[in-house]
């Protein structure tokens, strides 16, 4: 039997999820009456919730005499840990593009990865059937791509199928008609090359995921590059760190990928991928080996994290009400946790025993990590993310600096560029792909970007599209502006009252509702003009000898300003926390008491003023 391996990158929502799905139901890894829900490989809640792919995930299917083994990688660049570590198992890539939008930011982040890895790619042109479609236009700028990412000439001359993976279908030849997804598996097995098969030799794989199992404890999967190996054989665990010395331990499970599903095999060789456990202290980029050989392969390279925020135990006034997590001991324990599986976290520890540093590639990546602990009942705080700072040689300042794609309506246009100018974006491109449509290309410090998502979303009524990539560190680019306008922070504790938001709305967005819980220092709505205002959202209508209590016009109140974790993130000062529980995000000062807030203000217009 042969073996294929291969990795399918896209552009996020180009249709990657939604290929595979199709080519197991075509390739018949489902039965015949087996109910399969739409978009079976996002497993992950979020995933589905989101539309997509934040975990790697391996499946095979079989064609003919050939078994492909397919990962599904993340198409954004903030889960580029998960994508630079799947490539290593795999041979060939299939480079997914949409027949309208082409190549994308993050499409050429992740092609880049595989273009200098070697790998052997297939572009798919997939969503040939959408509206103003231009298959051609986009297989010209996929090429131009490879030039400018110094692609060989055997890459240069990948192959190229047109496909619809909503309606399983593709071809190679646009004249021809496209009936089933039989010209894309015969192009797989035809241009990926196979595995290196040296099954003689002494065992060697390199561990590109971590898997656990209450069970089994932890489990590597990984290629294996050469060698057998079968249960119950006894191997050596080497790291990178040559100083360390090899660990024996013995191969208790192995699993190999049949479909969607695991199924237990008694040995397998190289070239295969597969799931093994049998080392408690197995890592991701460390290798196992045949014992007489304790050779390792070359690590996992992984680049470093830009932005980082504080998780902070919850001390405000509603602690331990919602979550089952509340201590900082559990809460470094979970974050700890999350390295053995998250290669691009980082995770430090404070001057104090209740706060930590979390660093990640960027602020998707460290709300899914948010959201994750949430729901799995922990409560706690998170600072305003900051982009991590280096100096270079001569001891200047860098920052990380982003790639920002946006395509916007014409009408739209102004403003955009208006609201970019003072964030210190240069434009570097601007064409125009058709259908009223403008596609900006900008170079932005990273935390330029901070609150611009909700802004960009408002000035063009939701009809805009923007993503972003780190694309370099480059020169301090200079002081920014914040927030143009204040806070409501509510004085009081208590529950909210409609008769004192109603007074409130005149002047301000509000976030809250009637009946909500609030407390002293708590961020109850967004101010119209600059400048925080302390608010008593608690204040209920008096009686008096004029009129009773509940005679007057009816209350009506505007809906409030939903506030989303990557909202939140995006919105919040220096001196404000976001309070993250299983059922409530909400956001407050760090100094809860109006008192202590002001002394502070006083304490900062002095030093100011130099008195």
């Amino acid at each position: 039997m042969e073996i294929r391996n291969v990795a399918i990158i896209a552009h996020v929502d180009h249709g990657k999820t939604t290929l595979v799905d199709k080519m197991l139901r075509q390739a018949g890894a489902f039965r015949e009456n087996q109910v399969v829900e739409e978009r079976v490989m996002d497993s992950n809640p979020l995933e589905k919730e989101r539309g997509i792919t934040i975990l790697a995930k391996n499946t095979s299917i079989r064609w003919k005499d050939t078994k492909i083994n397919i990962v599904d990688t993340p198409g954004h660049a903030d889960f580029g840990g998960e994508v630079e570590r799947i490539l290593r198992m795999v041979d060939g890539v299939l480079l997914v593009v949409d027949a309208f939008d082409g190549p994308m930011p993050q499409t050429r982040f992740v092609l880049r990865k595989a273009l200098e890895l070697g790998r052997t790619p297939i572009i798919v042109i997939n969503k040939i059937d959408r509206p103003g479609a231009d298959p051609l236009r986009v297989h010209d700028e996929v090429l131009s791509l490879f030039i400018e990412l110094e692609a060989t000439e055997e890459q240069l001359d990948s192959p190229v199928v047109y496909c619809s993976a909503k309606n399983g279908i593709s071809t190679l030849d646009l004249d021809v008609e496209a009936v089933d997804f039989v010209p894309l598996y015969e192009t797989i097995v035809k241009t990926v090359p196979p595995p290196p098969t040296d099954a003689n030799g002494p065992f060697q794989m390199l561990v590109s995921t971590i898997d656990y199992s209450a069970y089994l404890g932890r489990m590597a999967i990984g290629r294996i590059e050469r060698g057998t190996v079968h249960m119950g054989d006894s191997i050596s665990l080497v790291t990178p760190d040559a100083s360390v010395a090899p660990v024996r331990g013995r191969v208790t499970k192995l699993y190999g990928y049949e479909g969607l599903e695991r199924i237990e095999i008694q040995e397998a060789s190289a070239g295969e991928i597969v799931l093994l456990a049998g080392f408690e202290n197995v890592d991701i980029g460390t290798t196992l080996t045949d014992p007489g050989t304790p050779d390792a392969l070359e690590g996992i390279s992984v680049e470093e994290p830009t932005i980082s925020v504080d998780f902070v135990v919850n001390n405000s006034p509603f602690a331990g009400k919602e979550g089952k997590f509340v201590t900082s001991r559990q809460l470094r324990e979970r974050l700890y946790k999350e390295l053995e599986r998250n290669v691009a976290l980082r995770v430090e520890d404070s001057d104090t025993t209740d706060a930590w540093s979390v660093s990640g590639r960027g602020e998707l990546h460290l709300s899914i990590l948010m959201e994750t602990m949430r729901r799995e009942g922990f409560e706690f705080q998170v600072s305003r993310p900051r982009v991590i700072m280096r100096t270079d040689e001569n001891g200047q300042r860098l920052e990380p600096f982003e790639e920002l794609s946006i395509d916007v309506p014409e009408d739209y246009l102004g403003v955009v560029i208006e609201k970019l100018g003072p964030r210190k974006a240069e434009m570097i491109e601007m064409k125009n792909p058709g259908q009223g449509l403008v596609r900006l290309l900008y170079r932005v410090p990273a935390r330029g970007l901070f609150g611009y998502r909700s802004e960009f979303l408002t000035d063009t009524r939701g009809t805009g599209i923007m993503h972003h990539r780190f694309l370099e560190y480059g020169p301090w680019a200079g002081p920014l502006t914040g927030r143009s306008r204040g806070v409501l922070v509510s004085m009081e504790n208590g529950t909210i009252i409609a008769f004192a938001l109603f007074s409130l709305q005149e002047r301000s967005t509000l976030f809250s509702t009637p009946g909500d819980a609030v407390y002293e220092g708590m961020i109850i709505g967004e101010n119209s003009r600059p400048g925080d205002m302390d608010v008593n959202p608690c204040k209920e209508k008096k009686l008096s000898n004029m009129r009773s209590k509940g005679a007057d016009e009816a209350i009506t109140l505007e809906p409030p300003r939903q506030i989303t974790l990557e909202i939140a993130l995006e919105y919040i000062e220096d001196d404000e926390l976001i309070e993250i529980t299983p059922q409530s995000i909400r956001l407050r000062k760090r100094m809860l008491s109006v008192s202590d807030r002001k002394k502070v203000s006083r304490e900062v217009k002095r030093e100011r003023l130099g008195v």
